[in-house]
């Protein structure tokens, strides 16, 4: 395939938060679209969107070349002293890309130490950590910020030759390149006469690039708007940070042949450049942390004896049933290879056992009957007949999901444990970043272009806030009086426009409110890293990210519920010397079940809006069932299943089934599909699924491909004529089944809320 004569390798896209205002998969697309062999990515001091840009290139068929514009310390990373020297800065520009695996591990290192050790209004690197970690790096001169160029713009000359000398001595002629950039400005060309002469005098190669800030030259505008956002400044103040020209966005080989006439080599060694980097990385399950476990015995086994004698704990002489379900999960786990995850969640869950700290589970992980036994789990799963299967599955072979609920409060105390006891290197928060949705566009924009704050906050004020997301140009087709300001004013259209081009865009990083990642070797070794506000350790890969390199995530959410359950123990504690434990009320309180069905449910987990309280007051609940089946209907969508269900329970409205066959399962709601694991097992009852297969077609339906679709109706009709049901009634019940799919509860989660929700009805009712 003929591919341009350039490739771009100084790119930024909207991860140099606030400078840069292309999307990646912009980017990438643009490139494909110009026929480049290859892109790389650069943003500022930061790798967030490494990887994401990597699979992206690698689908649209563009070679994918991961590098950082790195700031190097004018002397040592750690020193914070202000530079005397005005003229002088506190960190320089410096280009660098991995050739191969052994660079890309080794920018995940600088970047990580740039962060977290060299952290000065920028993180920043030093010729130390230079010296050690870059094999398999490729470095050039970078722009104006540039060592060398700062030099010479300083009138240095010697100096600025010095400092290229002691690059081409560290990375070697081959890995270490003199860059020039042409985007019509004075210093470029200033500075390009005397960075050729110092190449030719060093025996050095150049290159050329194109500072890319955003996509094509009518972004610039938006991208200017952007930079003020970032400052804090307006479009007019005289003083601010801004691009003294138009030409900062993805050229086009021809527009780069153009601008850099003189010197055809520097264009043909973006392409040598882009020969010598061949980055491969492969993605499967990274090693786990070793939990604490006896000598000479596999976790498997070891998960199997605390199970069982879990089992014994639990329930005494349990039955039969009990049993089998227990050797079946503990088959699965063996098979799945994931009994050291397991008995990782243990080890922490006995740790907020033992500090009384109040937890729970929330989701899949409750189906769990190994989870019940070892503590993880209070709830019974085979009591309330939750699925195995919607926790883990063969068919389906992926790190389980076990999300912790603790005392909001005491939740740091877990995340400390877990981090002394695997070391500091081990464990991180994980990033996420916030993006510039239509209001906050709009109302950014508008400080930026100085315009009335009343007006601005006019016009944010006619995007709808429900449903959630909505952009601007969808506000603009459904809202007339929005559409009209728009067309009637000319710097309204100004400022719509310019927050369009900046509308998605991430706008800062934060730390994901539960997320924590625990690997056995360095986390370094899979992502860079970097400080929270609090000074701890937060990922620069998002969690995404981390699910596909294949480490452990968890997540450990703090739930102020719990805080008050706790509070109110120590209380009655206090105050009755009456000690309780909330894990052994008795179900079936009378005073609970009074309060709840009167609607007194001010103070009670998942029960306090207004339109649940009418709800529940309706419902006159009777069991934890009951309040778990509300949990999980009370959602856009399931919502409108809420009149019958009440009706049919009590006794005003006869039960109906789709078929006989479902009443086995559908008997607890009613009649009512309530939970995705009531999908899952209409498919295995009507049509002979596995449950593993169920819970792929649960994900199926929840996706909504038309393709895929086609199969499992197929399949599933043929499933149910091999049990007597016609193909007419099948397809009724698969058509049934399918809205059901894609926004069901999961039944666990919802009775662990349920579960919640009682407790503290309980202790409101009965103190």
């Amino acid at each position: 395939m003929p591919k341009s004569g350039f490739v771009h390798l100084h790119t930024h896209s909207e991860y140099s938060l606030l400078d840069g205002a292309a999307r990646v998969d912009g980017l990438v697309k643009r490139a494909a679209a110009l026929d480049m062999a290859a892109l790389a990515l650069t943003d500022h001091g930061v790798m967030y969107g490494a990887l994401d840009f990597y699979h992206r290139a690698k689908k649209a068929g563009v070679k994918p070349i991961v590098g950082v514009e790195a700031y190097v310390a004018p002397g040592d990373r750690r020193d914070r002293t202000p530079r005397a020297d005005k003229a002088d800065k506190n960190a320089y520009h410096l280009l660098l890309l991995a050739q191969n695996e052994t660079g890309y591990r080794n920018l995940l290192k600088l970047s990580t130490f740039a962060a977290v050790e060299g952290f000065y209004y920028k993180p920043r690197i030093d010729h130390e950590l230079l010296e050690k970690y870059n094999e398999g790096i490729i470095a050039t001169s970078a722009c104006l910020g540039g060592e060398v160029c700062a030099a010479l713009l300083r009138g240095n000359y010697d100096k600025a030759r010095d400092i290229a000398a002691w690059y081409r001595d560290l990375f070697s002629r081959d890995r270490y390149f003199i860059e020039l950039q042409n985007h019509t400005l004075p210093q470029q060309i200033q500075c390009n006469e005397q960075l050729l002469k110092i190449a030719a005098e060093l025996k050095l190669q150049v290159l050329c690039t194109n500072d890319v800030h955003y996509l094509g030259q009518a972004d610039a505008y938006a991208h200017d708007v952007l930079l003020c956002i970032g400052t804090g400044a307006t479009i007019h103040d005289a003083k601010r940070m801004r691009m003294d020209a138009e030409e900062f966005y993805m050229k086009s080989a021809e527009e780069m042949h153009k601008a850099f006439a003189d010197h055809p080599e520097a264009l043909e060694q973006t392409l040598a450049i882009a020969d010598m980097c061949n980055l491969e990385l492969e993605f499967g399950r990274a090693p786990l942390p070793v939990p604490d476990m006896p000598d000479g015995i596999s976790a498997q086994a070891h998960l199997a004896n605390l199970s069982r004698e879990g089992l014994a704990q639990r329930l005494g002489s349990a039955p039969e049933k009990y049993h089998a379900r227990l050797e079946y999960e503990l088959g699965i786990v063996e098979q799945t290879g994931f009994a050291q995850y397991i008995l990782i969640v243990r080890d922490f869950a006995k740790f907020a056992r033992e500090k009384g700290i109040f937890f729970g589970v929330r989701g899949s992980a409750a189906g769990s009957l190994a989870s019940f036994c070892l503590g993880i789990t209070d709830i019974d799963p085979v009591d309330y007949d939750l699925t195995f299967e919607r926790f883990l599955n063969p068919e389906r072979v992926q790190m389980p999901d076990i999300d912790m609920d603790f005392e909001d409060s005491r939740r740091a105390e877990v995340i400390e444990y877990v981090t002394q006891k695997y070391g500091e290197g081990h464990v991180a928060q994980i990033i996420t970043f916030g993006t510039l949705g239509a209001r906050a566009a709009l109302k950014d924009a508008g400080r930026a272009l100085a315009m009335p704050l009343s007006d601005v906050n006019r016009l944010a004020g006619m995007i709808p806030t429900m449903p959630l997301h909505v952009s601007i140009d969808q506000a603009l087709e459904t809202n007339p009086e929005f559409k009209a300001a728009y067309r009637a004013d000319e710097k309204v259209r100004g400022l719509v426009d310019t927050a369009k081009r900046l509308e998605g865009l991430s706008r800062h990083s934060s730390v994901h409110a539960a997320g924590v990642v625990i690997s056995h070797e360095p986390l370094v070794n899979y992502t860079p890293l970097q400080r929270s506000a609090d000074g701890g350790l937060v990922t620069q890969y998002p969690a995404a990210t981390l699910e596909e390199i294949g480490l452990l995530k968890m997540d450990f959410l703090g739930l102020i519920n719990l805080t008050i359950l706790a509070r109110a123990v120590e209380n009655i504690q206090r105050s009755h010397g009456i000690e309780i434990d909330v894990q052994a009320l008795p179900l079936d309180n009378a005073a609970a079940f009074e309060l709840l069905g009167r609607g007194d449910t001010t103070g009670i987990f998942q029960l306090e809006s207004q339109g649940m309280r009418r709800y529940v007051a309706q419902l006159k609940p009777t069991s934890v069932r009951d309040l778990a089946a509300m949990v999980a209907l009370y959602r856009p969508g399931p919502m409108a299943h809420i009149p019958t269900f009440i009706r049919a329970k009590n006794g005003h409205e006869k039960i109906r089934y789709p078929h006989p066959i479902l009443e086995e399962v559908l008997e607890e709601t009613y009649g009512v599909i309530v939970y995705q694991d009531q999908v899952m097992r209409i498919a295995q009852v009507v049509a002979n699924y596995t449950l593993g297969q169920a819970d792929l077609l649960r994900r199926a339906m929840g996706k909504k491909k038309r393709e895929e679709m086609a199969k499992e109706r197929s399949k599933f009709v043929e499933g149910a004529e091999g049990k007597g049901i016609s193909a007419k009634k099948a397809g009724e019940i698969f058509d049934l089944i399918e809205p059901f799919a894609g926004y069901a509860f999961n039944k666990a989660h919802a009775v662990c809320y349920a579960m919640i929700a009682y407790q503290t009805a309980y202790l409101k009712a009965n103190f």
